[in-house]
């Protein structure tokens, strides 16, 4: 695997590759940062959901006379409309573990119209509604959620049916980012967790006590040093596994939070490393 920009992104969380093969990457230190086809990096833009050459601008930062304290994810559709997740209406990022022990699901898919300057509820009861992407031909919206180790899909443009169906579940792990290929399946990047430890955590009616007391067991659960595990999954169109990308031990890249394809290579983005990870791509 080759490391790109490495020493120069700090934390990368996300990935995303544009059609003239610019990489785009948001770091921990609050950067978007870009690397130009000439392997050149540049500190583009600081912000928070809309942001270009000409600046930033806040769109949304309430719903329901609610803050939005946990956005994460967002996709633009070709009519301009912004579909975003809020992993959670009750916790906050670094409350994180407190919405997984609660086994609640706290998590929205919210849309923006950005011709109304309105914003509309998608879909509400996610288990921590994560990654979001639009399927090739705008039908569907895939939307992860992590603590139930699935995917569900929402029909933007087929009437008659539910709000929602599974996608694809009993995944290896929880899906964090998913991002759309070229070929219209799907990118999942995977945190291994203990999904047995997390049942028996959230049965235990002192759940959030022995976490304030054992904070280490959140580790024990969801690992995320730079020992944990990375996965990537790809799915295609009609929810079937068609490949898995796994470093078991850590040996190249941990943790690994976003996967975008692009040009026969896989980008990897992980909170733990300080780059972005390419590995070529072999046929199946």
């Amino acid at each position: 695997m080759i490391k790109l920009g490495e020493g120069i992104v700090n934390h990368p969380e996300d990935v995303s590759v544009d059609g003239n093969g610019v990489l785009y990457t948001t770091t921990g230190d609050g950067w978007i940062k870009r690397m130009h086809p000439n392997g050149t990096w540049e500190d583009w833009q600081q912000g928070l959901l809309k942001v270009s050459e000409e600046g930033v601008t806040v769109l949304v930062s309430q719903f329901n006379g609610s803050q939005l304290r946990f956005a994460n994810d967002v996709i633009e559709a070709s009519d301009g409309s912004l579909y975003f997740t809020v992993s959670s209406t009750k916790f906050t990022p670094a409350e994180y573990y407190l919405d997984l022990v609660s086994g609640e699901p706290h998590g929205v898919l919210l849309k923006y119209d950005p011709s109304t300057n309105q914003t509309s509820l998608v879909l509400d009861g996610l288990y921590f509604a994560n990654g979001v992407a639009l399927s090739e031909d705008e039908r569907f919206l895939v939307v992860c959620e992590s603590w139930k180790f699935r995917c569900v899909k929402h029909f933007l443009k087929v009437s008659g049916r539910t709000d929602r169906e599974i996608f694809i579940d009993n995944l290896p792990g929880g899906p964090d980012n998913v991002n759309l290929a070229r070929d219209g399946s799907f990118w999942i990047s995977i945190i291994k967790m203990d999904p047995k430890g997390i049942q028996a955590l959230q049965s235990c009616k002192e759940s959030t006590q022995l976490l304030e007391a054992y904070p280490e067991l959140i580790q024990l659960l969801i690992p995320m040093g730079k020992q944990a595990a990375a996965a990537v999954v790809n799915v295609k169109a009609d929810g079937r596994l068609n490949r898995e990308i796994s470093d078991p031990n850590a040996t190249d890249i941990s943790f690994v939070t976003s996967a975008q394809g692009h040009d026969n290579n896989l980008y990897l983005a992980s909170i733990n490393s300080d780059f972005i990870g390419k590995l070529p791509l072999r046929p199946l």
